[in-house]
């Protein structure tokens, strides 16, 4: 049995599946915000349960692997039985996820919580997504790719913002952000439920549970650069996960929530600002314009760990996550250049498969070098990995075919 593709009617798409493609865009940033929301809340843990920079790096880890394992086997599934069914699935996870980390005494309970969280994004990260390129409105032409890789930021963005102030000035400072976002998680999945589905169901589901990575064929000599592009951003996303609220206390002297929620938006922030301007270059020359914004404000953040400053620190921050977003947008918007409805699910399960590794494998090595270096050596690691990064960004990139012809 062959597998079967999935099929869509997309006459009058900007008109008909408008409320589609909002309601994937809010059921994704709720999705994110719910992930980011517990970033402010990990100096409490760790002055109030005890928790090490190596135990919450494992959080990481096991988000991050959860995620990992829930693309790999439902990466493709949306394709088959249809994007609301799972989109909601992924969001009741991420509900349950909120309830047990309202009571987090525990370094196991923090973990399970983070599980729970990366099996919920893991769902919504494929299936959210490619519902939102299934969706989006045909013109501006960079809107799909902009919007199914960034409102990831911007979600994270939101959430650590809400929880930094929710912590810092609200009631019940442990328990408040998840509450608020149970309650969006909820009307994300209701919005969902009532919009138009874009894949008509069709059999071979269980076929595409079996493990498989690919891309199409005009889109893999784009694969190297692009993987360099998501595993060096997102390697540096999990480092503000992990590492920065212990780096803004320790190092830039504040305990501040709100300060630490902002200044983890202030990476994952501009990314979705930056995106749009990738949109006027080539996918090639926007991933290295991209990588190179990017290794600036590496340099920027090194030195402001150096220095003890933390103005520069949030400067270089800002710089640095508007150039993640500007590459991986085009990194996104190359490897989804001609994709059919059927090659959307795939391509985002590759695209968050190298992101989530990126994310995965440098956090469980930094998470056993902690105990040996400091957090200031352990961000000279990550500096080093952008700087790869991007000179074989520079070196390497190429554009989809039909945009080397037309540039020649």
């Amino acid at each position: 049995m062959h597998d079967v593709a999935p099929v869509i009617n997309l006459h009058r798409r900007d008109g008909t599946l408008t409320p589609a493609f909002v309601s994937a865009v809010i059921a994704v940033v709720a999705t994110f915000s719910a992930v980011g929301s517990t970033i402010p809340l990990f100096n409490i843990y760790r002055a109030e349960e005890g928790f090490t920079n190596a135990d919450i790096s494992l959080t990481v880890v096991a988000y991050s692997a959860a995620t990992l394992s829930t693309l790999l086997v439902l990466g493709r599934l949306s394709n088959y039985v249809g994007r609301r069914p799972l989109a909601i699935a992924g969001l009741g996870l991420l509900v349950l996820a909120c309830l047990l980390l309202l009571n987090v005494h525990d370094i196991g309970i923090l973990i399970a919580g983070r599980l729970l969280m990366g099996l919920g994004a893991g769902l919504g990260s494929s299936t959210l997504t490619a519902y939102i390129v299934d969706a989006a409105p045909t013109r501006p032409a960079w809107l799909a790719s902009v919007a199914s890789s960034q409102t990831v930021m911007l979600g994270l963005a939101v959430g650590a913002i809400a929880s930094g102030a929710l912590v810092q000035f609200g009631p019940w400072p442990r328990d408040l952000i998840y509450l608020v976002v149970i309650g969006l998680l909820l009307v994300s999945a209701g919005l969902v439920a009532i919009s138009p589905e874009t894949v008509t169901s069709s059999p071979g589901g269980w076929r595409s549970l079996r493990p498989s990575v690919r891309l199409p064929v005009r889109v893999r000599h784009l694969l190297p650069v692009a993987a360099a592009v998501f595993l060096a951003t997102w390697a540096t996303g999990a480092f503000y996960q992990a590492f920065v609220p212990a780096l803004v206390e320790d190092q830039l002297h504040t305990a501040n929530s709100l300060i630490l929620g902002l200044v983890f938006a202030g990476y994952m922030g501009p990314s979705a600002l930056g995106a749009p301007l990738g949109g006027r270059f080539s996918p090639a020359a926007a991933q290295r314009l991209g990588m190179i914004t990017f290794l600036v404000g590496w340099i920027g953040i090194i030195m402001a760990i150096a220095t003890g400053t933390l103005l520069l620190f949030i400067a270089a921050t800002v710089i640095g996550g508007a150039g993640q977003g500007i590459a991986i947008s085009a990194a996104t918007r190359g490897l989804l250049y001609g994709s059919t409805l059927s090659d959307r699910a795939p391509i985002f399960a590759v695209v968050y498969l190298l992101s989530y590794s990126g994310a995965t494998v440098p956090s469980l090595i930094s998470a056993r070098l902690s105990g040996i270096f400091s957090v200031p050596h352990i961000s000279l690691g990550y500096g080093g990995l952008a700087l790869v990064a991007t000179l074989f960004t520079v070196f390497a990139a190429r554009d989809p075919q039909p945009w080397r012809e037309r540039l020649s």
